[in-house]
């Protein structure tokens, strides 16, 4: 099969593409058939080395979507059955989906019924799933105001389709460094731009809600723009920093606000296929920013993690 293995860290030239063996089933594990997958920065992170627990040679690849073309399951996982597989350690303890087929454990694999085409669903698996988990634990409501700090990033644009497709009239703002976005930003479904200056918010706005992507290097600046009994829930750390230091939550949450998060590691087949459940009902503008395939891997992370990067990329086999 076709693969991409990265040999050694470093820039996106590690990104090999290459012709192995197609890897063999096992007990308790089976084969998957990949028709796409998306390109997460977490990938990206591995592929620079600063993964500590990833060794070399690897496939990268943390979430896919396909078909099983072998089982060690037949009553749950039949050949030829559409799936989704996210999380796990797959991609950093055993090879990924940069590749044609991937071998994975059975309990991370989750059965879906859909009607929507493999560019669709190539779109939703990591990205979605967060947004939708993080869009649940902030019990939207028709009387939200909302910001998405890290509004250009693939999480905040599917946060903003999520909401908008049961919402229409909610406003929804993104925060950003620079304004070179906007029509991109607008276009997505935000109704209006703030802009951050090294961790700052430069508005007198308050938001009854606030989708915090940037993580603990700027949760404190956005708590100060919560309406007391607002709620932030804090699931990506785009800051690259990880741990929120001289916290006092007594004074932080003094106006009676609420701090939650989504941790994408909970995931099950049945909240999968709630949210694939949710996208098709609402009819949820769900789109990729940009499409590649293996042969064009290194241009995926290079545009990913370059300053034009917008929504989410993903690559179709």
């Amino acid at each position: 099969m076709k693969a991409v293995v990265v040999h050694q860290a470093g820039d996106s030239s590690v990104l090999k593409v290459t012709q192995i063996a197609k890897p063999q089933v096992k007990s308790g594990w089976s084969l998957v058939k990949i028709m796409g997958f998306g390109i997460n920065r977490s990938e990206i992170f591995t592929r620079q080395g600063l993964s500590p627990s990833v060794t070399f040679p690897r496939i990268l690849g943390i979430e896919c979507v396909g078909v099983i073309e072998e089982t060690t399951d037949e009553q749950r996982l039949s050949v030829g059955q559409k799936i989704i597989s996210i999380m796990g350690e797959m991609g950093r303890d055993f090879d990924g989906s940069y590749a044609e087929y991937v071998l994975l454990p059975n309990e991370q694999i989750y059965p879906v019924s859909t009607t929507l085409d493999w560019k669709t669903l190539a779109t939703i698996p990591e990205t979605y799933y967060t947004a939708f988990g993080a869009y649940q634990n902030l019990k939207i409501t028709s009387h939200d105001r909302i910001l998405v700090r890290g509004g250009a990033s693939g999480v905040g644009t599917a946060f903003v389709k999520l909401v908008k497709a049961k919402f229409s009239d909610v406003k929804v703002y993104a925060s950003v460094r620079n304004t070179a976005k906007k029509a991109q930003l607008l276009d997505a479904g935000y109704d209006d731009l703030v802009s951050d200056d090294n961790g700052v918010l430069k508005t007198d706005v308050t938001f009854t809600k606030i989708l915090e992507l940037v993580g603990p290097a700027t949760i404190k600046d956005s708590l100060g723009h919560l309406q007391e009994d607002g709620m932030i829930c804090s699931c990506g750390q785009l800051g690259r920093k990880w741990y929120l230091e001289e916290f006092d939550p007594i004074m932080e949450l003094k106006n009676n606000v609420y701090l939650t998060t989504f941790y994408s590691g909970n995931v099950s087949q049945k909240k999968i296929q709630k949210m694939l459940t949710y996208i098709e009902q609402e009819q949820v503008d769900v789109r990729p920013e940009r499409v590649f395939d293996l042969e064009t891997i290194q241009k995926a992370h290079d545009y990913l993690e370059s300053d034009v990067a917008f929504g989410k990329v993903i690559v179709l086999n």
